[in-house]
């Protein structure tokens, strides 16, 4: 088969139609880029909606109420995102992650997840399934989601203070229902819970501290995320990033801090133990220390457009192959060629590239469209 670019009707980002090899390989479970980076994490975007409007990710400005999201037919329907995660899982993919946009808002994902549950990876084994939310739905859908086969969650919460919080989702949404979320999740079992909170200087850093204090010794593990230039809607600013050295100073004034060794290869958070055998937290440095080198990571849009980083322009029409007539092999050998071409290390490469004001600098991809 030969090689085709065909434009997409929703132009919001770059895509093209991934070549299939004329003698399509089956997959190994041992798939590399060019970088001999392996594919081992899938993250699944079901929907490219939220419930929340956080100025670094979604603006109201920009996602107010004529915003466009994308048409049901558009989505990948339960049984082409099984379809799909399965030739991932042949690839050699370990653990897939559910994320949006807001994922408890999509229809029934309870059923998605049992269908992803019984997957098993080119080991044999079952695939480690875990799911990203703001938590505001979370305390009403934690026992289905458990139920389904959900292993685990990663909860957002940028603070405890409810003034803090409310202003930062821009709707006026409690911390006291996010926290009862968490609570739930714990109590039916869906862990080890991770909360991430995304620092901004000048809007929450002074809930450092707070955060730390409140899930020290309760099992679960809080992770500081720098704020990141993802997309191009949420006016990202550097001297708006709070570094990590500075957020673990803070901490280790309080509270010492030993480090940790990764968990897995490609793990983006640097782990630090409390001294005191308190629990642990977490520090995602992906301004200041760039961790490229070891990305294993892949993201599946919600329509089926494979990205292959976090700030990608352009991505790969999956649902193209999907719904095109293309049998599990020639979509595998696709997926394939794609993924041993990638060469990405945009955080490596941060400062070479054009500011986001040049008119001739690519529009990157919008978080809530891939997930972070």
């Amino acid at each position: 088969m030969t090689d085709r670019i065909i434009p997409l009707a929703d132009l919001r980002v770059r895509a093209a139609v991934p070549a299939i090899p004329d003698q399509p390989q089956p997959p190994t479970g041992l798939l590399s880029d060019r970088l001999g980076r392996p594919l081992r994490d899938l993250r699944i975007s079901v929907t490219d909606r939220c419930n929340f409007r956080c100025s670094y990710c979604m603006p109201k400005d920009v996602f107010d109420k004529h915003y466009a999201f994308l048409p049901q037919p558009s989505l990948l329907s339960f049984e082409e995102i099984t379809r799909s995660a399965a030739l991932f899982a042949a690839h050699g993919v370990q653990k897939i992650r559910l994320t949006g946009g807001e994922p408890l808002l999509r229809k029934d994902l309870d059923r998605l997840i049992a269908m992803l549950a019984a997957l098993r990876g080119a080991d044999g084994q079952p695939l480690d399934l875990t799911l990203t939310t703001n938590g505001s739905l979370l305390r009403r859908k934690a026992a289905a989601l458990k139920a389904a086969g959900l292993q685990r969650v990663t909860v957002s919460l940028d603070g405890l203070d409810d003034a803090v919080f409310r202003r930062m989702n821009d709707v006026d949404f409690p911390v006291a229902e996010v926290l009862a979320g968490i609570e739930e999740a714990r109590r039916v079992g869906l862990g080890p819970i991770k909360v991430n909170m995304v620092v901004k200087r000048g809007t929450n850093e002074h809930e450092i501290l707070p955060m730390a204090r409140h899930f020290r010794g309760s099992g679960v593990v809080l992770r500081f995320i720098e704020y990141m230039d993802v997309g191009a809607t949420n006016g990202w600013r550097l001297d708006e990033v709070l570094p990590s050295a500075e957020v673990l100073r803070r901490l280790s004034a309080v509270y010492p801090l030993r480090p940790l060794e990764a968990s897995q290869p490609g793990e983006t958070a640097e782990r630090w133990a409390y001294a005191d055998g308190a629990g642990e937290i977490g520090l995602i440095s992906s301004v200041t220390q760039a961790f490229c080198g070891d990305c294993n990571r892949a993201r599946l849009s919600t329509e089926g457009k494979l990205f292959l980083c976090l700030f990608a322009s352009q991505g790969h029409d999956l649902r193209a192959l999907l719904r095109g007539g293309c049998d599990d092999a020639q979509i595998a050998a696709a997926i394939g060629l794609v993924w041993a071409g990638r060469e990405d290390r945009y955080s490596e490469q941060r400062a070479a590239q054009p500011p986001d004001t040049d008119p001739g600098a690519p529009r990157r991809v919008e978080m809530h469209y891939i997930g972070g």
